[in-house]
């Protein structure tokens, strides 16, 4: 099963994909976390000590690496380089073992097509997607910025859902919205919303109102929970600071749910 979480900055979704990475993993399947998100903070929410990532470098700015497997060097001008470069050994290379067994792959950013590419980071990166949603049997959760045009139908076309997270705003909806047209316009069949942060029962009844005006699938709530935020203060994920609480039983019962949805 191969799962992209994208959504608005600031809307959980970090959270979310390192606890359902958590959570798939407790139940007996072997997880690949891949942060894609230029915040890279996939690690806190995972639980991997920051002490694991020291000398690590995203694989978007490893120019030796780039230059490795694709034969030019990031920020040459006029050089050739290979459009299908060696990445078949970089998830075992790059990963960080965290707990649970879950192994975290620090990607960096994938630039759009109107940031200056395609170039040879890019062209490492999406041979690297693709392998991994295309060819690993592993569980994959890929935690992402809003935008999918930096994917390319290529890549996106191995994802089994997209969760876009929101919270109860009118602009992080409008969000959710813009990623199914792009999910759609990719070949995402499955695309599902996850309402986050909700605190009062008028929060859920306005997510779920806009969501069905927009034509959008609501697939969980996940409520807003102060162990959250105190989990980060701590420099713990959720799931080990407070596996009981309310946040992290939601996600638990949404790893359920999409298993079922996939299925």
């Amino acid at each position: 099963m191969k799962i992209a979480v994208a959504g608005k900055g600031g809307v959980g979704k970090t959270t979310i994909s390192g606890v359902l990475a958590r959570s798939m993993a407790r139940r007996g399947s072997k997880v690949l976390a891949i942060d894609a998100d230029p915040a890279m903070n996939l690690w806190l929410s995972l639980g991997v000590p920051k002490s694991a990532l020291t000398g690590i470098t995203p694989l978007s700015e490893n120019d030796d690496l780039i230059e490795e497997r694709t034969g030019a060097r990031p920020g040459s001008v006029g050089g050739v380089f290979s459009l299908t470069p060696r990445v078949s050994d970089l998830a075992d290379k790059y990963g960080i073992r965290g707990p649970d067994g879950v192994t975290l792959l620090v990607l960096g950013t994938v630039k759009s097509a109107g940031g200056g590419c395609m170039c040879p980071a890019n062209a490492l990166l999406k041979a690297l997607l693709r392998h991994l949603l295309l060819d690993r049997e592993d569980v994959v959760v890929l935690d992402m910025e809003a935008g999918l045009e930096h994917l390319g139908r290529g890549v996106v076309k191995g994802v089994d859902a997209l969760l876009a997270v929101v919270e109860p705003s009118f602009r992080s909806i409008e969000t959710a919205y813009r990623v199914k047209k792009l999910a759609q316009d990719l070949g995402v069949k499955r695309i599902y919303v996850v309402g986050n942060k909700i605190g009062r029962s008028d929060e859920a009844l306005f997510v779920k109102g806009e969501v069905e005006r927009l034509g959008l699938d609501l697939l969980a709530n996940i409520p807003l929970d102060r162990s959250v935020p105190d989990a980060e203060m701590a420099g713990l994920s959720p799931i080990d600071y407070a596996p009981d609480s309310l946040a992290v039983r939601a996600i638990e019962d949404l790893t359920h749910r999409l298993k079922t949805a996939v299925s």
